[in-house]
Formats: C-alpha cells, structure tokens, sequence
C-alpha cells in the first residue's frame, strides 16, 4: 500500500466505504461505474452499458493496482486514501498473464504480482483458472482466470503435464477460494 494512503488512513479513519462503482473484468481491465453504468445492472450481467468506462490512464491504473487487496470476508477493494472502494469482479480476483515455457510457465497476475500455481481448474465452459500456492490476505488461497490471450501457452503446459485440471464449476469457485464477486450486492444483502 502507499505510503500517501497509509497517511490518509491515519488522518480520516471513518470514510464510508464505496460500492458498486469498481469493477475488474475477465480479462484484468478496470472499469469506472457510474450511476448510469449501475443502473443498467450488475457488472457482470452482460447488460448494455452495465460494466462503464474502460480505464485507459496508466497512472491511475497502477495506483489502483498497487493498492488492491482484499478484506477477511473477501471482498476485494481498492483503497484510495481514506475510502475503501469495493471491486465488482466478472469472473476472479485477478487475472493471470503466462510467460515462459510450456514446461516451465511463470504467471503474473493483472496487478503485477508474480507467484507460483498450486492448483488449476477447468470450468464447464472451458476457462482455465490458476489458484497461487501464497496465500492472499484473508488466508485463502489467490484464484485467478487464465487470460484468454494466453489460453495456448495454458494449453501446452498441460499437455507438457506442468498442471492437470481439475473439473469445477463456475459458481462453486468463490465459495472455495474465498471471494465475492459483488461485494454490492453483499453490503445490500447484509443490511436487508
């Protein structure tokens, strides 16, 4: 975390937290939320309009990423300054990016975090996800889609037998790994 947030922290320590107006998506791009964006439904709904606008600044995308974590529910947030603000995710907490060899491959998350697969997962439509042998913040292991534009290299180091998939399904994921997809809808079903 920055040092800068760290101080906002310590100077305005009861910031309410911001939901819905973050989201990650399936192929590690972050999206601004705003009020229309919500309206037109759930991030990850597939609704016209209802994922935003593409961030497409650097500066402000690797302050977000260098910020990035997750609570012990496993809600994962940005934390800007003082403020947590809550990520909708369309699929994982991050997405992996593979280098390297079929035999040997190395995966970098989205955000810029290197670690090591301990586990990898095909779901029923065929994604192919990477859980990191570390541990994230909350103790749950980091599940992590594979980015679709490194689905050959994924290929080849399954059939070099660097990883062997196990079947599961989409839906089971976070509960297993410890994450929610919408910690709006969360925070809503919390106060209802």
């Amino acid at each position: 975390m920055d040092d800068i947030v760290k101080q906002a922290l310590a100077k305005w320590p009861n910031v309410p937290d911001c939901y819905g107006w973050l989201g990650l998506d399936a192929r590690g791009l972050w999206y601004m939320r705003d009020d229309r964006a919500q309206a037109a439904g759930a991030f990850a709904s597939g609704q016209r309009g209802a994922k935003g606008s593409l961030l497409r600044h650097d500066k402000l995308i690797a302050f977000i990423e260098r910020n990035y974590e997750t609570d012990p529910r496993g809600r994962w947030f940005f934390q800007n300054g003082p403020q947590r603000v809550y990520v909708e995710l369309e699929a994982t907490p991050v997405v992996w990016r593979l280098h390297g060899s079929a035999a040997a491959p190395e995966m970098r998350a989205h955000d810029g975090r290197a670690a090591q697969a301990s586990e990898c997962l095909l779901d029923e439509d065929g994604r192919l996800y990477l859980a990191a042998a570390e541990l994230a913040a909350n103790g749950k292991r980091l599940l992590g889609l594979v980015h679709t534009q490194d689905m050959l290299l994924a290929a080849e180091a399954v059939e070099a037998g660097a990883w062997t998939p196990e079947a599961v399904q989409a839906a089971d994921l976070p509960a297993r790994y410890g994450y929610v997809r919408s910690p709006a809808a969360d925070a809503s079903a919390a106060h209802a």
